[in-house]
């Protein structure tokens, strides 16, 4: 009998982490899907609004609006009714919240939905662990100065910016992986609507953004690209403001790609 516990024990010990990186796999890859069906919904979103892409916050400082939701007051959670991409996720509100929401990302979820967060989910709640590239796809924005200083100041927030502003849809994000700091919350994360470029375009390079891309699948943050298509990527670079009291890095936050610019968010 010893004999057999102690071979079950050592069977279970070789398993559980194959069985662990498999489940991971499984999650990375219905990711990717959500994210993918996310920039589906947007480009048809645009054909019917003159090539816009959808506004990821509209009227901003009256902070009811989301791409994922609306809220009556500021005090509310969002919810999906009335989020501008839900009919054209094909689906109702409820089997649609599901379609946005990261597995990987799940558990934590459900415990701040329950109240375990000391009320920190309502800031984002409704995002499913997706971000947005509200810095400039889901904004209009123009050039302040010669286009060279990358200023870019918002010329509307009600719209998203037109397609052809866009020179490489393949290598310009549209959603990610994202989270935020959240002292209180389940695993020190919260939702976050926003996947935030390094440095927010209205000063140019001046100001560098807290980072919002969440590298938790091994490692690696899914990105859905405009033109469509989805990468698994690594992260390259993190920064701490020294706002909050978790640093970027244990929380996995961070951003991809070689060059320290806007570039792979901007319109060039």
């Amino acid at each position: 009998m010893l004999v057999v516990i102690t071979i079950t024990a050592v069977l279970v010990a070789i398993l559980l982490p194959a069985l662990g990186k498999a489940r991971s796999a499984a999650e990375r890859v219905a990711c990717s899907s959500n994210l993918r069906q996310l920039q589906i919904a947007n480009a048809s979103y645009a054909l019917d609004f003159e090539s816009r892409y959808v506004p990821g916050a509209p009227r901003f400082l009256q902070n009811l609006e989301r791409w994922h939701g609306t809220r009556s007051n500021q005090s509310d959670v969002f919810k999906p009714e009335g989020a501008p991409l839900l009919e054209y996720l094909g689906d109702n509100a409820g089997t649609s919240v599901a379609a946005r929401s990261c597995p990987t990302l799940h558990r934590t979820l459900r415990v701040n939905e329950q109240g375990g967060d000391g009320g920190q989910s309502a800031f984002e709640r409704a995002a499913g662990g997706y971000g947005y590239n509200n810095a400039y796809v889901g904004t209009l924005r123009k050039p302040v100065g010669p286009r060279r200083d990358n200023v870019w100041t918002v010329a509307t927030d009600e719209s998203g910016s037109f397609e052809h502003m866009f020179t490489n849809l393949n290598e310009t994000v549209a959603f990610a992986d994202t989270a935020f700091p959240g002292t209180q919350a389940a695993g020190g994360l919260i939702e976050y609507s926003f996947v935030e470029p390094r440095f927010l375009p209205s000063f140019g390079q001046s100001y560098r953004a807290d980072p919002s891309m969440h590298f938790r699948h091994q490692e690696r943050a899914n990105i859905a690209y405009l033109d469509g298509h989805v990468e698994a990527v690594a992260m390259t670079f993190t920064w701490n403001s020294g706002f909050y009291e978790q640093t970027a890095e244990s929380a996995m936050l961070g951003w991809h790609g070689d060059k320290d610019s806007n570039s792979g968010y901007g319109y060039r």
